[in-house]
């Protein structure tokens, strides 16, 4: 069977790639921006602070004015800015230039993690910030070896990932999270407000392995799940249920091995070597097992995969590309071919919706998550004021910026309270650990629930 497309994000007037080969920021997309202002209410940052440099055109601005040299990478504000972006990607879904901004944040991002690297030394620089100039310090040596182990080693091979993972397992259920914050250590650490993001461990975690997991009834479609890193520990509840889902309507599905984290958090964290690297591991793992689709139901793994063709550039680049066509968001997948929705039972729960800034901004996927809701017998879907705006997590945004993403949170889940919902469904973990965390401090007890969850409760009650 072949599967409908879902109506692709509209076309740029000419090809933009964001970044060049040399990890700098792409000339032709810098000046792609025409400044018209269409982004600044679309974004987040804008929104909570109301200042130009806050907002897209304010850093393409500034990126603009390092790519001329009339400032360099040791500015203070550009270096600020760049840091404070959330990377959303709102701008982009309302961008009349089709500027691909995503892509040139990175690629400057990288451009100021090159420069530290170097560590040249730093010159004199003038007392208007704006038009400093100069090499960067390096990194002090403990981000220096944070970024290692993070980057380098856990995100890098899953079977650290799944150690570490395990480790706080036991650090939950064992009774040592509870002692750590009722003792106070944590706020004597200054970790108190980090480790309530942490995310509850329960389920098994699905480890890669070649499994086959057979349709039920005639079998529709053949799919490969990317089970990644945190949504095969963390999340693997969530992995179990959307093969659940899967093979509900008519799917094969296959874990394939070898295969590892997506590379978005070291994209967005300024390392795109090791982002490519992760992506060509990922393609050799998936290539010749003749699926129709490669599953992924975290949004921001899915945007990573099917951008795996814009970040290579080298002999890799053809087989990225054919490997993005087939990568389908779960909901997309599924809204495109044709829910069975004969064997889903009565789910008697209102639920609103967040959207997942990867989902709704960079996949342009905005309507199939709806339609999925909708299709369930008794859930009343509440619509939220301002629901594709970001709720702050952004990959370890509420770590490096946690004031900003603690107003973000705040916003999106006041949103989220005012419908009366009993459910706030979403499709990315950032969002689900930053949404439940401020639910947690309010003490509410709203859950906080994946579409597919939803949709697997549903079929369970079918049954």
């Amino acid at each position: 069977m072949t599967l409908e497309s879902e109506p692709t994000a509209p076309q740029r007037p000419f090809p933009l790639v964001g970044f060049s080969p040399q990890d700098k920021p792409s000339t032709a997309s810098i000046n792609a921006c025409v400044h018209c202002g269409l982004c600044l209410a679309s974004c987040p940052t804008y929104r909570e602070t109301g200042l130009e440099l806050s907002s897209p055109r304010g850093r393409i601005h500034l990126m603009k004015a390092v790519d001329e040299g009339r400032i360099g990478l040791a500015s203070v504000v550009f270096q600020a800015q760049m840091s404070q972006c959330l990377n959303c990607r709102a701008c982009e879904a309302v961008c009349p230039s089709g500027v691909p901004y995503g892509a040139i944040l990175d690629a400057s991002r990288a451009q100021i993690a090159q420069a530290r690297a170097v560590g040249t030394a730093k010159q004199s620089t003038p007392k208007d910030d704006a038009s400093a100039s100069g090499g960067l310090s390096p990194r002090p040596l403990w981000q220096k070896a944070l970024r290692g182990v993070v980057f380098g080693a856990l995100f890098n091979d899953m079977r650290l990932f799944r150690a570490f993972s395990g480790a706080l397992k036991l650090y939950q259920q064992s009774g040592a999270q509870w002692l750590a914050r009722s003792s106070g250590l944590l706020t004597l650490m200054g970790l108190a407000e980090m480790e309530t993001m942490l995310p509850p461990i329960r389920a098994r975690f699905l480890v890669p392995r070649g499994q086959i997991y057979p349709a039920e009834g005639t079998r529709r479609y053949s799919v490969a799940l990317l089970t990644g890193c945190i949504m095969g520990t963390a999340f693997a509840n969530v992995h179990a249920a959307t093969i659940r889902v899967l093979q509900k309507n008519g799917c094969e599905v296959i874990v394939p091995p070898n295969q590892g984290c997506c590379g978005a958090l070291h994209n967005h964290g300024s390392d795109l070597d090791g982002g490519r690297a992760l992506a060509r591991r990922n393609l050799a793992a998936f290539e010749g097992l003749g699926v129709d689709a490669i599953i992924s139901n975290a949004a921001g793994c899915g945007s990573t995969l099917k951008e795996y063709g814009h970040a290579l550039h080298d002999d890799w680049h053809e087989r990225a590309v054919a490997f993005s066509r087939k990568v389908k968001d779960i909901h997309e997948f599924l809204a495109s071919s044709g829910l069975n929705t004969a064997a889903l039972g009565r789910l008697d729960v209102s639920v609103t919706y967040q959207e997942p800034c990867h989902l709704a901004h960079a996949q342009r996927l905005t309507e199939p998550p709806r339609t999925l809701l909708r299709a369930i017998p008794g859930l009343a879907l509440r619509e939220m004021h301002e629901s594709a705006l970001c709720c702050g997590s952004a990959g370890i945004y509420n770590v490096t910026q946690p004031v900003l993403a603690a107003r973000l949170g705040a916003r999106k889940v006041r949103n989220a309270l005012a419908t009366g919902a009993h459910v706030i469904a979403t499709g990315n973990p950032g969002c689900a650990l930053q949404l439940a965390s401020e639910l947690r401090r309010r003490g509410e007890q709203v859950q906080v629930r994946f579409i597919v969850e939803l949709l697997d409760e549903s079929y369970r009650r079918g049954a």
